[in-house]
């Protein structure tokens, strides 16, 4: 059976180049998770795995909340894998939801008629997590909400163990590969412009 880091490859998920990230850091490696997650059989995999550990770690999710865009697909993959670990002990499905950008453009607002309610235990998951600055806006919108966030979790932390929450981190690899930010960027000192990824714009 194929490793994650060999399923990541497979599908060209793992690339090589000069990115700029989210995160606004710069990075000669970049984590596209859309590449295998548009893979259902792939997908569910990645999921299956995820959920086995977060099970393993004694966290029972009711509800998967995932921040867009990066996580749109994965959060029902984990609420499937979930579902399928946890179904008689819950006795209800784990719903799955996706939090998209405030209109501020960098907090996260859970719309389209969908709610948490009071004390509803949630689980925050990432495709790949560099700094976590995602995730903790997702977890903070989470409490505001009323809801009680019980876990992070990641296909792919690439902050090599640098991210930090206060909540159970649950993850499938973790890989350190550095980045830059653009002043002090080596790619960029040598003549080099950074892409990002996902569009035609640099």
């Amino acid at each position: 059976m194929a490793t994650v880091e060999e399923l990541l490859k497979s599908v060209s998920a793992w690339q090589s180049g000069h990115f700029l990230l989210s995160s606004g850091l710069h990075s000669s490696e970049y984590m596209q998770c859309q590449r295998v997650l548009q893979y259902p059989e792939y997908g569910q995999k990645l999921a299956a795995e995820l959920a086995e550990k977060i099970v393993a770690a004694g966290i029972k999710p009711q509800v998967v909340v995932g921040p867009a865009l990066g996580a749109v697909h994965l959060e029902v993959f984990v609420a499937i894998a979930l579902n399928n670990l946890l179904a008689a002990e819950n006795g209800s499905q784990v719903r799955a939801v996706f939090a998209e950008r405030a209109e501020d453009g960098i907090n996260f607002a859970i719309r389209r008629g969908v709610e948490l309610a009071p004390g509803e235990r949630v689980l925050v998951v990432e495709d790949v997590t560099t700094t976590g600055g995602s995730a903790k806006r997702v977890v903070e919108l989470v409490k505001s909400m009323g809801a009680a966030p019980v876990a992070v979790a990641a296909i792919i932390d690439r902050s090599g163990g640098k991210a930090q929450f206060d909540l159970p981190f649950i993850k499938l690899i973790t890989l350190d590969i550095q980045t830059f930010e653009s002043s002090v960027c080596p790619m960029c000192q040598a003549g080099g412009t950074a892409i990002k990824p996902g569009s035609s714009k640099k």
